[in-house]
């Protein structure tokens, strides 16, 4: 099973966190989104050119973060589950993780690539995604400060949840929102978490140290 990532990429590092919460063994294959060469080669596999990737075996790959964290509940159901069996749990997991993805990833990576010059500066653009984040925040704090993970047990939210945290420290803080800061302290001493960030922070210090063009 081999999995196409790139470490900086948030939804590359939903799927690392699921993967390492369940134990499961998969050949990296990090693909670097910064070099052409690397995009063109990856789009032979996958034309989309989008990551994560998994190739599952010779007969069955997928795309999509989500996709694939359901699919690894399913095909290793001897692994801790990170979509409750429970159809109305289930439910709600799926839930918070689109709410992630589209209202705290989306928004954040809008701030982010604006400020790192990825994206061109654009406020109408920056004032949604502040105001996205700022309503997202608001509502996790709030839940948040009832229980330690966002549906109760960590789960696919929480995978979806974790990896914009780091970035919205420099575009977005959420200092102010005293739960949601206890749960991205709690987040960084989860080990499927922190073995992610050991392969990406060095990455994204490097590329903030580099002399900008």
């Amino acid at each position: 099973m081999k999995l196409y990532y790139f470490p900086l990429s948030t939804y590359s590092q939903k799927t690392l966190i699921a993967f390492h919460e369940k134990g499961i063994a998969f050949e990296p294959e990090l693909v670097n989104l910064a070099s052409p060469e690397a995009r063109t080669a990856f789009e032979a596999v996958y034309p989309i050119g989008k990551v994560p990737y998994l190739r599952a075996s010779a007969e069955l790959s997928m795309p999509e973060s989500t996709t694939i964290i359901e699919y690894l509940d399913d095909a290793f159901p001897d692994t801790p589950r990170l979509i409750p069996l429970d159809r109305e749990l289930a439910r709600h997991v799926r839930f918070g993780d689109r709410m992630c993805d589209l209202y705290v990833n989306e928004p954040v990576a809008e701030l982010l690539f604006q400020k790192i010059g990825w994206r061109e500066a654009n406020e109408e653009k920056a004032g949604r995604a502040r105001k996205h984040l700022a309503a997202a925040f608001a509502n996790m704090d709030r839940k948040l400060a009832q229980q330690e993970w966002l549906q109760g047990g960590f789960s696919m939210a929480d995978c979806a949840a974790i990896p914009p945290l780091f970035y919205a420290q420099f575009v977005f803080p959420f200092a102010d929102r005293p739960a949601l800061q206890r749960y991205w302290q709690r987040a960084q001493q989860r080990p499927s978490y922190a073995k992610v960030m050991a392969e990406f922070v060095p990455l994204w210090e490097q590329a903030m140290a580099a002399p900008k063009a």
